[in-house]
């Protein structure tokens, strides 16, 4: 598998896990739409943990 289609296994397992969304919903976002979801999932995270450091679009994630 190439970096690129790891990156887009990543994206889509990190919204499925948090929002529960269906495999072909997240596939419907084009790239930018995914990686806006991404971030404001990253802001509640970062928030809700109380940390005031953003370390980018997976803020919040161990991928």
């Amino acid at each position: 598998m190439s970096a690129p289609d790891d990156r887009l296994w990543q994206e889509i397992v990190y919204i499925a896990y948090y929002l529960h969304w269906s495999f072909d919903s997240i596939l419907e976002l084009d790239h930018r739409s995914r990686i806006r979801v991404i971030e404001e999932i990253g802001r509640i995270n970062t928030a809700l943990s109380g940390d005031q450091e953003t370390t980018g679009a997976f803020a919040g994630w161990e991928g």
